[in-house]
């Protein structure tokens, strides 16, 4: 195409499109950053901010005013200074008018401005505003011209790069904004302290940053509240960085015949109604279970929460509950990121109180310089005067006779003037420095001319006469203490000063938030009450906690006492007993385990079913728990032991216990399982164990646990620890001492003790058609090798058990089938647990009708393996023990009426406990 006359020409040069992405996006970042997100260090204000107070101030909304309305200051400011949207510029107007959000409020506001629930303020036409008293200190002194101006966006009018600032706004407000690749997030703090701190470094510039805490000893949110600990503060003032965990004031009053929690003050930026609604939140999924009720009784007058507790509720520890898992207790991540002499710095504690004082500064030494010049402006022209009047009638002859004003001024510039008697007004200002040649005639200035044609008559009356003369005097002052300034920086630090502690005389308040110097802990579990809790799970997958107290002692053979009240097609399958901070491991159906401790289960009563446990674990469709295993509580002795699981088809594996300390919530991966089996045991072991399975059929078999290695995975089936018949399966696991004894040696030492029990007329009780042989080593013997017998006690679904020597369990190597752990009969049914017991411990066994007896051990008879057993639980005829339970060294409660012994055979059942 040809160009023609009228055709531009352009030239086109090709550009790599990487280096134009990169140009632009740096471009973007750094507007970002220095003209929207981040505040001056030296008036603590981001743009928006600045140019709302300045918009303000140019339009008349001053604090002696009457406040006007927020949609006309918005307009005004978004016309000639912030080219963005009016809801931009609102809200952080609106900010700046809320006590809740500023320590000291800049903005003084009428009608909705918003409040600590969320609640949005209203439109910008329905409120009014104007600036207080503590915004025009940060304005005092912008006329003269104490900082530089910058065109606005239209390059129509000016607008300051930064404000005077009397007092340290980025500290005494903090400030808070989200930048391109930065962020900032600085705290209230006192202003009061804030000065204090500044004062101190005047002083004494070499102040550390520890001493400097001595007078600013941290934040103070305009909410209150209460600071945890000092080692967040310390370390954001020395680094810039830090987290300072907050909490809610609260207090316990007596209400009625229960206790309630008042929440006073909330923590710093928290809304006050997503709170209570977490609280109510948390009760509902029953983490926290001591709470009733809850109520905002909120008013102007201050916050007041209302969190009413039941009667059994220890108040200690729901309230450390609601400091966990709601925001009463949350954490302010301090970053102290502003822009120093226009670049983004992380600064400290005592760079931020240096660039404020070197700010400062560098503002009274402007604003000294500026009032000098136009002083001696002033008094440049009343000298003038001062010389007019002294000769006045000439000047008068002069004005007269002259045609135009030009030439009054043109004739009084050409002459010299007599000057004797104004000689001492001269020498106030001293200017010009030649008083001999003054006093001989005085040369006036253009500017002086020009005073002296403006002169109006009244000024020539004796009085005003007398009044120039005292404005020079005073002029005279103003200069010699504007030259002191400027020439003597220590004058002009103790004006700093003087400046400073007006500020704190005008606008300080008392401390709003206490530090309190206890560090937090990370949990409750310090408050938690210790208490020995029953911990019942059912094959339809309900659990619930119960004190151990609750249920009394009886002696075996007696009909027990309801345990839960279960459904026809659910039946207990676990129980046993934990202390309330015992961690548990829930290992699933899935092949998962997730994690909790007892405390955090549903507390009930002994008839209650509980509560799913789909509902308290993040199980999916389909997956139930299949095996709750308490934990040491130690986990730092974790380590050292291993965990074995065993599964009903007969496979065990062993893991690093280490591998299940940190279990998320939503679970991890435990064991691999085929189709139809399931985990029945999981147990801690370390090289020093045997390990006992029990099958339904009645064998057992032991084995060391160093037959089983120690498996890296924990996505595999295992080794197989037994080979079970068809249809058999295993229903036990027991985790035992492994002691080695010779075979003869165990075997004479049996003989040995049958025949001493015999001697001394001692013989144990027998089933009918049984020998009665007890098995007990002699004791001289067992301390002697330095060893402790263990019991291995049986129970079976018809409710019958024995004890027996755990030496009666030869150990020989995994995969066999086994020897007879007890005659399996239609008497006694299949075996229901099988693990070892000592002779103080108690025992409690559940049935499927949700029936429950605890008993001691010691009234349980001690036999051979292959034997049927004594009456521990009478049950029904269509009843089965289903879940027997070790309570070990508890002892008998007092005052339990349980049954009488039962003889062999049919028992008559005892009184039972209720």
């Amino acid at each position: 195409m040809n160009d023609t006359p009228n055709t531009p020409r352009f030239d086109i040069a090709p550009v790599p499109i990487e280096d134009e992405m990169r140009r632009s996006y740096l471009d973007y970042a750094m507007s970002v950053i220095v003209s929207r997100a981040l505040p001056d260090v030296r008036d603590g204000l981001k743009p928006v901010h600045r140019r709302i107070l300045y918009g303000m101030y140019e339009g008349g909304f001053g604090s002696s005013g009457g406040t006007k309305k927020s949609a006309r200051a918005v307009g005004e400011i978004m016309g000639k200074y912030h080219p963005h949207g009016d809801q931009s510029i609102y809200d952080a107007l609106v900010r700046m008018a809320q006590d809740f959000s500023m320590r000291v409020t800049l903005i003084e506001g009428q009608g909705n401005f918003g409040s600590m629930d969320g609640d949005p303020p209203a439109a910008m036409r329905y409120t009014e505003a104007k600036l207080n008293r503590a915004a025009e200190a940060l304005l005092d002194d912008l006329e003269n011209e104490t900082v530089d101006f910058q065109p606005n966006y239209d390059d129509k009018s000016k607008e300051p790069t930064v404000l005077p600032a009397r007092f340290p706004n980025l500290l005494v407000n903090g400030a808070g904004g989200i930048a391109v690749g930065m962020a900032t997030n600085i705290p209230t703090h006192n202003l009061s302290e804030t000065i204090d701190a500044c004062v101190a470094y005047l002083e004494n510039p070499d102040i550390t940053i520890d001493q400097l805490i001595e007078y600013l000893p941290g934040p103070d949110f305009p909410t209150g509240g209460i600071i945890l600990g000092r080692n967040g503060i310390r370390e954001a003032y020395h680094t810039g960085r830090g987290s300072i965990v907050m909490r809610g004031r609260t207090h316990i009053e007596d209400m009625r015949d229960r206790e309630a929690i008042v929440v006073t003050e909330i923590p710093y930026q928290q809304n006050k109604s997503r709170m209570i609604a977490r609280m109510a939140e948390v009760v509902k999924e029953k983490l926290i279970d001591g709470i009733s009720h809850i109520r905002d009784e909120s008013n102007r007058e201050g916050v007041r929460v209302v969190v009413e507790l039941k009667r059994d509720a220890m108040a200690d520890v729901v309230l450390n509950q609601l400091y966990q898992f709601t925001t009463l207790q949350t954490s302010f991540g301090v970053n102290a990121l502003a822009l120093n002499r226009g670049k983004p710095e992380l600064l400290n504690l005592k760079q931020i109180i240096a660039a404020f004082i070197e700010f400062r500064e560098e503002v009274i030494n402007r604003r000294s310089a500026f009032l000098l010049r136009r002083t001696r402006e002033q008094a440049h022209n009343l000298m003038g005067l001062a010389v007019a009047v002294a000769n006045i009638d000439e000047i008068i002859t002069l004005i007269r006779r002259a045609p135009d004003p030009q030439t009054a001024k043109e004739q009084m510039l050409a002459r010299r003037w007599p000057a004797e008697s104004v000689i001492d007004l001269i020498k106030l200002i001293d200017d010009p420095a030649n008083l001999e040649e003054v006093a001989r005639a005085y040369q006036l200035s253009e500017a002086q001319a020009k005073a002296i044609l403006d002169l109006r008559l009244q000024r020539l009356t004796g009085l005003e006469r007398d009044k120039i003369a005292g404005d020079l005097r005073e002029m005279a002052a103003k200069i010699t203490y504007n030259l002191e300034i400027l020439d003597s920086r220590p004058k002009r630090l103790d004006l700093l000063r003087t400046e400073l502690l007006e500020m704190k005389e005008k606008f300080g308040s008392p401390r709003m938030t206490e530090i309190q110097d206890l560090e937090f802990e990370a949990d409750i579990e310090a408050l938690i009450q210790r208490e020995d809790m029953v911990v019942t799970v059912t094959h339809g997958g309900y659990i619930k906690r119960v004190p151990l107290s609750t249920y009394r002692s009886q002696r075996r053979g007696g009909r027990g006492r309801a345990g839960m009240a279960t459904r026809d097609e659910d039946f207990v399958s676990q129980v046993f007993v934990a202390d309330t901070l015992t961690p548990m491991l829930f290992f699933s159906t899935r092949g998962m385990v997730y994690k909790s401790k007892v405390y955090r289960l549903p507390l009930g009563n002994p008839q209650a079913r509980g509560k799913a446990l789909v509902n308290l674990l993040p199980l999916e469709e389909g997956e139930t728990i299949s095996t709750v295993m308490p934990l040491p509580e130690d986990e730092s002795t974790w380590a050292q032991s291993q965990i074995i699981f065993a599964t009903a088809s007969g496979y065990v594996r062993r893991n690093e216990l280490s591998d299940f300390v940190d279990v998320k919530a939503n679970g991890k991966i435990a064991m691999k399982l085929e189709d139809g089996d399931r985990l029945i045991g999981v147990g801690v072991c370390n090289e020093a164990n045997d390990i006992l399975l029990a099958a339904r059929s009645g064998k057992a078999i032991r084995f060391a646990v160093g037959d089983v290695r120690v498996f890296t995975s924990r996505d595999s089936i295992g080794v197989r620890g037994i080979r079970l018949e068809e249809g058999d399966r295993v229903v036990s696991m027991s985790v035992l001492g492994h002691v080695d004894i010779e075979l003869e040696e165990r075997d004479a030492y049996l003989r040995y003790a049958v025949a001493k029990r015999r001697a001394l007329g001692e013989e144990a009780e027998a089933e009918e058609g049984t020998e009665p042989t007890a098995v007990v080593l002699p004791q001289e013997r067992l301390n002697e090798l330095e060893i402790r017998e263990e019991f291995i006690l049986t129970v079976t679904a018809k409710g019958f058990g024995k004890r027996t020597s755990a030496y009666e369990y030869r150990v020989i190597g995994r995969g066999g089938q086994g020897v007879a752990n007890i005659e399996v009969s239609q008497r006694n049914g299949p075996v229901v647990a099988s693990f070892p017991v000592g002779d103080d411990d108690q025992i409690m066994l559940v049935t499927n009708r949700g029936q429950l007896i605890r008993c001691p051990v010691h009234d349980i008879r001690i036999a051979r393996r292959q034997t049927q057993g004594v009456t521990i639980f009478r049950v029904a005829e269509d009843e089965e023990v289903v879940a027997v339970a070790h309570l070990s060294d508890l002892g008998e409660d007092e005052g339990g009426n349980g049954g009488e012994d039962a003889p062999d055979g049919d028992v008559p059942a005892g009184n039972g406990g209720k």
